[in-house]
């Protein structure tokens, strides 16, 4: 026993909150739980703030005990202090009927009773277990597992997952990245298969998760302590964009020692349908609307014939696009007499979407490819237990956006269909202060982030999202998470309204956390609780730069032989140097991005095949007669 329950006529017990006093020494501080016992009932509560009480009434009555002196001074006798804890109650025990706490015996509370004060019991144990370790809680010298329930962490009852904290000091990629590995690990196999999607916006922060990370004797002890193995993640895949010049990927893993990054490269197919990421909205209206529509549904991957124009097209890129708008314009020249119609779409909208997307490929560039070529994730193979890292640091705010909006819509069309590969998508999305901020302009990303909070559940689509401050993020975004991590927060932060539920104790820890440890609301828990996570087995993308330097940029030849090489490792490296010499650099980009898709067995046969023969040089034959010399045969030609 370390206290007593005490209520008085100014301060009584409620059925929801009470106050016990301890001795000085007690071990119990802010976000303890304790067990308060009576002869008819159980109480259990997590202490909320912490007041030390002396017999003076005003400190004027210290000054005169102490004659004015307080470094010389002794007082005539010792003055008698206790120490008073505000707490807030978890669970009464029998819970009906709901009475005030009863002037009872405070235990620091056990395993069992810790277990029990969460509602951890009704789903950590029985044939269908769904608990996700989350964090140790260690108050009291006591260091109990404290568990998520999966079915209000990753649906169907509830889900999402919301972090916020200052930059740098609350540890918010480690809190994701130790969380999917205890979700990979635990998660019940009667629940079906799961993947993770994982948006990389800052340098190399989640660059080598297949890279193990060092960890302390204290961090195995907390792994063996939650039960999980402290392991890379087995199954990762990267993806990332290239740079302009379509052959070095824009990524900070480029080290040679990694497994290859692969390409993600995208055509006119994909970016159609998602237009309104990539145009100014206050210039296109609904008649651009209605012409993009037309071109999605009509014209692009079809065989389109058009009587007027008398022509028909293959429109597969945006070359193709641009030579069926001339063939338009043309044709509206041609008529004379000021036409200015063409399917009942004005010469001034087509002029317009024509301009809008045909800047697209130069926009996002390295992205966006004008020659059809396509290298997207692997939709409808998608493998238990795998994290498919996109990697868009270094792209622009355009191609990010077009990035957030067509991943997270595949992932729910294929979902819908049940024909993605698994049944549960983690999506992870960091800096939701820029991408679904409370106030600005309505943008697709954020439309789309909001529809994904409050529908994506019923799908098996969870987004597991951070940011430095909440209060600064839509609503409907944060209050739709149904779990919430708080780590170390800004006094600025704190101050908003959005904290005015917490008491001015927890305020001030949370002010002040150490990294690692964190403060969890979830449906289970009545109040928040503060636990401790350890180090996550990967390694930071601060180490891994440091251990796995990414390599300059480099030339053009030398760049397609690596990605070839990446292939087929013993590839000649004059053999592909004079295959690609003097070739046009969007050819040999063509070329190499359909190899790269299609992963032959013969690399280099394939290759030759797709870049195609040369157009000779046109010579003039010699006055005598003689016949010119036919080119060497090339059996790859």
């Amino acid at each position: 026993m370390i206290g007593r329950v005490v209520a008085t006529e100014l301060k009584p017990s409620t059925p929801h909150q009470f106050l016990f006093w301890t001795a000085t020494d007690a071990n119990v501080g802010i976000g303890s739980i304790v067990r308060v016992e009576s002869p008819s009932r159980k109480v259990y509560g997590v202490v909320t703030d912490a007041f030390a009480y002396s017999d003076l009434a005003t400190p004027m009555d210290a000054v005169y005990g102490a004659d004015g002196d307080p470094a010389a001074a002794i007082e005539p006798s010792s003055r008698s202090e206790i120490r008073l804890y505000q707490t807030a109650v978890l669970r009464h025990e029998p819970e009906e009927p709901l009475q005030p706490v009863p002037l009872g015996e405070v235990h620091l509370a056990s395993d069992a009773d810790v277990a029990f004060a969460l509602r951890m019991s009704g789903y950590a144990g029985g044939d269908r277990p769904t608990a996700i370790p989350v964090g140790l809680y260690a108050a009291g010298g006591l260091e109990a597992p404290i568990s998520l329930d999966a079915d209000f962490l990753l649906g169907p009852e509830a889900a999402h997952l919301n972090i916020t904290g200052v930059s740098g000091l609350a540890t918010k990629t480690s809190a994701v990245e130790f969380l999917l590995t205890s979700i990979f690990q635990t998660f019940p196999a009667h629940k079906g298969r799961i993947a993770a999607v994982c948006f990389n916006v800052k340098g190399p922060d989640l660059c080598f998760l297949d890279q193990p990370g060092k960890l302390t004797a204290d961090d195995l002890r907390l792994y063996h302590r939650l039960g999980l193995e402290p392991t890379v993640f087995e199954r990762v895949r990267y993806f990332a964009p290239f740079k302009p010049d379509g052959v070095n990927l824009n990524t900070l893993r480029t080290n040679p020692a990694l497994a290859p990054t692969e390409p993600l490269v995208w055509g006119l197919r994909e970016v159609l349908d998602y237009a309104e990421v990539l145009l100014n909205r206050d210039d296109v209206d609904a008649k651009a609307d209605a012409l993009i529509d037309f071109l999605a549904e009509r014209v692009v991957g079809k065989e389109f014939h058009d009587e007027v124009l008398g022509r028909t097209f293959t429109v597969r890129s945006f070359a193709d696009l641009e030579d069926f708008f001339r063939a338009i314009f043309n044709f509206l020249e041609m008529s004379g007499r000021g036409a200015e119609i063409w399917r009942t779409h004005h010469v001034a909208t087509i002029r317009k979407i024509r301009n809008r997307l045909g800047n697209i490929s130069t926009r996002s560039k390295g992205l966006v490819t004008d020659n059809g070529e396509v290298n997207d994730l692997p939709w409808g193979r998608f493998e238990d237990r795998t994290v498919y890292v996109v990697d868009v640091a270094g792209l622009d705010p355009l191609a990010q956006d077009l990035v957030f909006a067509r991943i997270v819509s595949k992932l729910r069309e294929h979902l819908e269909r049940r024909d993605l590969g698994v049944e549960h998508v983690v999506a992870f999305v960091d800096e939701l202060n820029k991408y679904a901020p409370q106030d600005g302009p309505e943008s697709y990303v954020r439309k789309m982030l909001l529809d994904l909070s409050e529908r994506g559940r019923y799908l098996g689509l969870v987004l597991f999202s951070a940011q430095q401050f909440r209060s600064q993020v839509h609503k409907r975004v944060v209050g739709n998470a149904g779990t919430a991590v708080f780590g170390r927060l800004d006094a600025d932060e704190l101050a908003t309204p959005g904290y005015g539920i917490l008491s001015p104790a927890i305020k001030a820890k949370l002010a002040a956390l150490p990294k690692g440890e964190l403060m969890i609301r979830h449906p289970h828990f009545t109040q928040p609780i503060f636990v401790r996570f350890p180090r996550p087995p990967v390694l930071s993308g601060r180490e891994g730069v440091d251990q796995y330097p990414p390599e300059a940029e480099i030339p053009f030849e030398d760049a397609v032989l690596r990605r070839l090489r990446a292939l087929e490792p013993s590839l000649p490296t004059n053999r592909i140097k004079d295959l690609i010499s003097g070739r046009d650099p969007t050819d040999v980009v063509r070329a190499l991005h359909a190899t790269i898709r299609t992963r032959p067995d013969e690399v280099v046969p394939f290759f030759v095949k797709c870049l195609g023969k040369e157009v000779p040089t046109r010579t003039v034959a010699p006055r005598s007669g003689v016949a010119s010399l036919k080119s060497v045969d090339d059996p790859y030609l």
